[in-house]
């Protein structure tokens, strides 16, 4: 971020505007909802301008500023619709080391005035540090929509109630007692004064008399990488977190939708690498639970696929601990979404095994015989280390040596690579290709973007890159 995003308090503050028409306007309309003394330069003022001075909501001079005015201002926009006008406050502000904002110029600004919904006190700002303007207006009519008209009589309510509830209630019973009023009272038909404080009331002697809350882990597929194919579910879960217990693979994109205030584990392995032990994995989230925590154990793509699910889950459950799982996106199958392939196909394949070329004791064994099958498939994960045992072993129990095989890099993010090529010849491309990301490998799948009805085997290499149009 080159800005950040902060709030300024206006209490006591003298913000000066330098401009005419329609510009100066705005900027003195966002300026007087504040408890700023607004200051206005303005030789030719419109009609709504002199109104606002008649009504003593502003001040108003009909000069030129000069750098005297300025240098007792905290803030100044220079809202000229005449460029040089503005370049010359521009240089003064700096001259008066005075914060400028200089309207349509961002790379001349000290600051820049987001996009505003306004609840107050709740506000949200909605920045694009000057880039988009027109899609800032078009999130803020997103959220206006998201956000109840009352919302701010609701949190004055609070606001007034937050000693009383702060003596009665520790930390985390405090937390959730106001996640549960702002559920119920967002809600509420009667936001008079006298019901919002039954309201918080009543809430309180409930909250009050309830135990000590129950922790639960809850465990929650990340996905292959994508934020958005995160599930509604899942992404509320983890913005509701005490507690994230967090996998290498799961990106910061998703870790970000956590609260500030949540406690981060990573408990990340590493085929072949440094990993935190299963047994100390447990330990964490039995600790954590019973002190009356929320804990989410996050696994990338779906936790019960080869996400060591029942281990956890085992040593949960002998505790009396609560459980509950999401399930996510797996690789295998956000892999053919991207290739736009399908997993089976009539003619090719009827069904689809899922394994992975090794475990905790190193390279994995399986039945090869019955993997050799032509009418099924293989989504290989985590072989990109195992890759060329996976291609001795297919070999030696009799594949055909041209079978498909389709391998892609990072699985659904921005950074994917894929390429298709054979059994024979695959192990060779990925050290050509340098893929050195997590890597699913499909076997009896040919697939590139645009021609998902690809059969014959392909015996040259080409690369696939994503398009540059997500989210993140």
């Amino acid at each position: 971020m080159n800005y950040l995003p902060i709030f300024v308090s206006t209490g006591g503050c003298r913000a000066i505007v330098v401009g005419g028409g329609l510009l100066a306007e705005a900027k003195c309309r966002a300026l007087l909802k504040t408890a700023a003394e607004v200051v206005l330069f303005c030789q030719e003022p419109t009609p709504v301008m002199l109104q606002w001075r008649d009504e003593c909501r502003l001040q108003l001079e009909t000069r030129a500023c000069d750098v005297s005015d300025l240098q007792t201002a905290r803030l100044v926009y220079a809202a000229s619709e005449c460029d040089h006008d503005n370049t010359r406050i521009a240089q003064l502000s700096k001259e008066a080391a005075v914060w400028v904002n200089v309207v349509d110029r961002p790379d001349a600004c000290d600051f820049i005035t987001p996009a505003i919904v306004d609840r107050d006190p709740v506000v949200v700002a909605i920045g694009t540090e000057g880039t988009a303007p027109v899609l800032a207006q078009q999130i803020k009519l997103d959220v206006e929509s998201m956000l109840p008209i009352h919302l701010g009589v609701v949190a004055r309510a609070a606001q007034q109630f937050r000693h009383r509830v702060r003596q009665l209630l520790p930390g985390l019973p405090r937390r959730r007692f106001w996640t549960d009023f702002f559920q119920r009272s967002t809600q509420q038909a009667d936001l008079s004064p006298a019901a919002l404080e039954a309201t918080l009331s009543t809430l309180l002697a409930q909250h009050q008399q309830w135990a000590a809350p129950e922790g639960k882990v809850i465990f929650v597929g990340a996905g292959p990488g994508d934020p958005d194919l995160l599930t509604v579910k899942a992404r509320r879960v983890i913005q509701e977190a005490d507690v994230i217990v967090y996998d290498r693979l799961v990106g910061d994109h998703i870790l970000d939708l956590a609260r500030k205030e949540a406690k981060f584990i990573n408990a990340g392995k590493k085929g072949f690498g440094v990993s935190m032990p299963q047994a100390d994995i447990s330990a964490h989230l039995l600790c954590e639970a019973s002190q009356g925590q929320i804990v989410v154990r996050l696994k990338g793509g779906d936790p019960g696929m080869f996400g060591r699910l029942d281990e956890e889950l085992t040593a949960l459950t002998a505790a009396g601990v609560t459980t509950e799982i999401i399930p996510g996106i797996t690789a295998a199958a956000a892999a053919a979404a991207t290739l736009q392939v399908s997993l089976t196909q009539r003619g090719r394949n009827t069904r689809v095994t899922f394994l992975t070329a090794h475990d905790a004791k190193g390279y994995a064994e399986h039945d090869w015989q019955q993997l050799v099958d032509a009418e099924q498939a293989l989504a290989v994960y985590m072989g990109r280390k195992t890759a060329a045992f996976l291609q001795g072993r297919l070999l030696m129990h009799g594949a055909n040596r041209l079978t498909p095989v389709t391998c892609i890099e990072h699985v659904s993010r921005r950074d994917q690579r894929a390429f298709v090529s054979h059994l024979d010849g695959f192990v060779g491309a990925l050290g050509q290709q340098r893929f050195e990301g997590p890597l699913m490998i499909l076997v009896g799948i040919a697939g590139v973007v645009g021609a998902s009805d690809l059969r014959e085997p392909v015996n040259s290499v080409g690369t696939l890159e994503r398009e540059q149009h997500g989210s993140y």
